[in-house]
């Protein structure tokens, strides 16, 4: 079976998440949607189409498979993937592969669709919309079942539910090695990795859901992790509470408090500080103290500004999302519905932090300005990156370099609106 994953426009409405890689890489659960999307049509080949400025990164990443290949996509039968689509916890992605050409739907949106060769030709990047369109009017069409992710705060409240999934069609549980921890809860729900290393006076609690530890992972003493969580490979918790509905991806190092979050990979939440219903993106450093709120005074709805439009979330339990790169200082204080770009810059104020800073922006004493200084703050992520013992491509370069040019539409308007006088009612 050949599958082709693809991003649509939706993934602008994911930012900062999506601002740096593709959709599909994103985690939710146990896995990233790629993973996820690949398993439901199991067996098979993929193959990827996304942005243009992402291809050159990708490839190097996925060094196997065909990125924006026009030839490759009308070789024979082809399912086109969205990107964003959570798939449903079955097991009939095959037969909806074999079942001739169709559109998969989620409401009026695409999930996938079961293509033959004509159907694909002259398919690229740039008519991809149009084409999608024309695959609605003219398919048959099914239910594909799932979730298509519209906004970033979606794989935060499923993170919870997909932990519990992913668990039970987890193939690695014979990995798992004979309880060493103080247990709370169903042993069978508990997996930690052979290689993994734990201290004592760790506290499992699986009451909730799984518990999975993978491997090479580092947990210190007194901490506890509550199910559903995961902690991923390589990873660092220190004497930290992590609450239930948490992923923390590969190489993070963390500590203090972390509830129903996402951390992508590769960050430091070293110290103490509250981190809850949100998603961090990769390499962001978050300082001693920093706090972060994911509830109002009066429960009500919380509202997070995307480019530049004020969106309801429809929930009363949303923290912040966190582009790569982004630096948060000690003792920072982030409001719910926080949305902080890559390579964003904040420090400390008397009070509550702006709650929308653009990538390539700073905040210091409250003050929003721009920090076009692309040559500091490359030189600055390539040693941070370096203390991991990776190095900065010229294939993420180009990415960067994009992302500053292409997001500074939205500097030039929030510096704009930072200007204006705050005009209050009289009484």
């Amino acid at each position: 079976m050949r599958i082709c994953i693809f991003e649509d426009h939706g993934v602008l409405d994911l930012e900062p998440l999506t601002l740096t890689r593709p959709v599909f890489d994103l985690y939710c659960g146990l896995t990233t949607l790629a993973t996820k999307q690949t398993q439901y049509f199991a067996p098979c080949t993929a193959s990827t189409l996304v942005r243009p400025f992402l291809a050159n990164r990708l490839r190097q990443q996925r060094t196997q498979e065909p990125v924006n290949d026009p030839f490759w996509l009308r070789l024979g039968p082809l399912v086109m993937v969205n990107g964003r689509w959570l798939p449903p916890d079955d097991s009939l992605g095959a037969m909806s592969a074999n079942s001739g050409a169709c559109v998969g739907m989620i409401g009026d949106e695409v999930a996938f669709a079961v293509l033959m060769p004509d159907q694909t030709a002259g398919l690229t990047v740039g008519n991809l919309d149009q084409l999608l369109g024309e695959w609605k009017r003219s398919l048959p069409r099914r239910e594909a079942g799932g979730q298509l992710i519209a906004r970033p705060w979606d794989l935060v409240h499923l993170n919870g539910d997909e932990i519990v999934s992913d668990f039970r069609g987890r193939d690695g549980k014979s990995n798992c090695r004979p309880l060493d921890v103080s247990l709370v809860g169903p042993a069978g729900l508990l997996c930690i990795d052979r290689t993994a290393r734990l201290d004592p006076q760790v506290v499992a609690d699986t009451r909730n859901g799984p518990v999975v530890v993978d491997r090479d992972a580092t947990i210190g003493a007194f901490t506890r992790l509550e199910g559903p969580c995961y902690i991923g490979p390589g990873t660092h918790v220190l004497g930290a509470k992590i609450r239930s509905g948490t992923t923390i991806g590969p190489y993070c190092r963390v500590g203090g408090e972390i509830e129903a979050s996402v951390i992508q990979g590769f960050s430091n939440k070293y110290h103490d500080g509250f981190l809850g219903h949100s998603y961090v993106c990769e390499w962001v450093n978050i300082g001693a103290g920093a706090q972060f709120s994911d509830l109002r005074h009066d429960y009500g709805e919380i509202f997070v500004s995307q480019n530049g439009v004020r969106i309801p979330s429809g929930s009363n339990k949303i923290g912040s999302f966190i582009g790569d790169h982004a630096k948060i200082g000690v003792g920072s204080l982030l409001n719910a519905g926080t949305i902080v770009g890559a390579f964003a810059g904040l420090l400390p104020a008397n009070g509550l932090l702006p709650k929308f800073v653009p990538s390539f922006c700073n905040v210091s004493r409250g003050v929003l300005a721009e920090n076009a200084d692309c040559e500091t703050l490359f030189a600055t992520a390539q040693e941070v990156m370096r203390r991991r013992g990776v190095s900065l491509t010229n294939e993420q370069l180009e990415v960067y370099q994009r992302v500053y040019d292409q997001t500074a539409m939205q500097r030039r308007l929030a510096l704009r609106d930072a200007d204006r006088p705050v005009l209050r009612k009289s009484a």
